[in-house]
């Protein structure tokens, strides 16, 4: 499973020292400083959204979590950025720019035949790989445009087929790699905070933030906790579910090969047990908070006492920097 968000590492890095309530606030003013620049072709907003990228990129060195580990939890997103990627390619055309790709295409009888025996290659290697998969997936959209080329001028027939040009404009470039940007520094932003922040830490932080709206009748603990226990429960369920799947597996079941009747069957068949697994982990966990004194409403101790330190307060300004600066010189200048 490629989902990362909610596993916890344990560290001495600079990010795993902070208070957590600092940390959490931070994340939040800097996921705001990444939306509140908009997709727009300008050299302003482009050298921001580089900088903010960048910045994130270093965040990984500050925590001590490896780099390839981080990434690992972007390929749940894969299919996601490479939609978009093409959507904003095909779509951003305006009229005064020059297009700096112009290919020639079609869909025709002979292309549709050729993307589909690609298709069916695709699946059989994929399914022999455990490596490079991120790979061959790029690969395998490439080569669907190259297959519509290669019909257009080799292979061109009149008949059952729909020619258009693949237009690439700058703009169009710059937009895709511009959302490409925001949605990688967003995931990384929030993995780092789960990687650096256990569950008891991320629900003081939550419960601490919240505790204004206690004043208006809010029972802000509940969700805290709530909230919580649903991010460190993802990364659990995923891994119950990789072990029911590899079980299913040895006792033959084939996930990538069967036929879509057969892989629904596989699918229930899959989710009933996670369901009982969640169901039991679930009971296991009220239990347990029973046997430790928790009572819903009822107002607790902590072991560890938050103080706020002055790292915390040079990292908490230092984001709000960025995101003033960025507002004042978008406003301003």
């Amino acid at each position: 499973m490629n989902i990362k968000i909610g596993q916890y590492i344990a560290g001495e890095s600079f990010l795993h020292k902070l208070d957590p309530r600092i940390k959490l606030l931070s994340m939040m003013i800097l996921i705001i400083s990444i939306f509140l620049i908009p997709i727009e072709v300008n050299v302003f907003y482009i050298s921001w959204m580089i900088g903010l990228f960048l910045f994130t990129i270093g965040l990984i060195y500050l925590s001590g979590i490896p780099l390839g580990k981080v990434l690992s939890g972007i390929k749940a997103v894969v299919f996601l950025l490479t939609f978009t990627f093409i959507i904003q390619l095909f779509t951003i055309r305006p009229a005064n720019e020059t297009p700096i790709i112009n290919i020639p295409m079609t869909l025709s009888l002979v292309s549709v035949i050729l993307i589909i025996i690609l298709t069916v290659i695709y699946q059989l290697v994929k399914a022999r790989i455990k490596k490079f998969r991120t790979t061959w997936f790029f690969t395998y959209v490439v080569l669907i445009f190259v297959l519509q080329w290669f019909s257009f001028k080799y292979l061109s027939i009149s008949f059952m087929s729909l020619d258009y040009d693949f237009i690439v404009m700058p703009s169009g470039l710059i937009r895709a790699g511009f959302i490409f940007l925001r949605i990688i520094s967003v995931m990384i932003v929030a993995s780092l905070l789960t990687f650096t922040t256990s569950t008891i830490e991320l629900n003081d932080a939550l419960e601490s933030l919240l505790k204004p709206l206690r004043f208006i009748g809010i029972p802000t603990y509940i969700f805290s906790m709530m909230i919580s226990l649903t991010l460190r429960s993802i990364p659990t369920l995923l891994e119950e579910a990789e072990k029911i799947l590899k079980a299913q597996t040895s006792r033959g079941a084939d996930f990538n090969e069967s036929k879509l009747k057969d892989k629904i069957g596989q699918v229930i068949a899959l989710l009933i047990p996670v369901f009982v697994i969640s169901f039991n982990r679930a009971d296991d966990l009220s239990n347990a908070m029973e046997a430790r004194g928790y009572v819903i409403g009822q107002e607790r101790t902590k072991i560890d006492t938050y103080q706020i330190k002055a790292r915390d307060w040079i990292s908490l300004t230092f984001v709000c920097v960025i995101m003033i600066s960025f507002l004042v010189m978008r406003y301003a200048l």
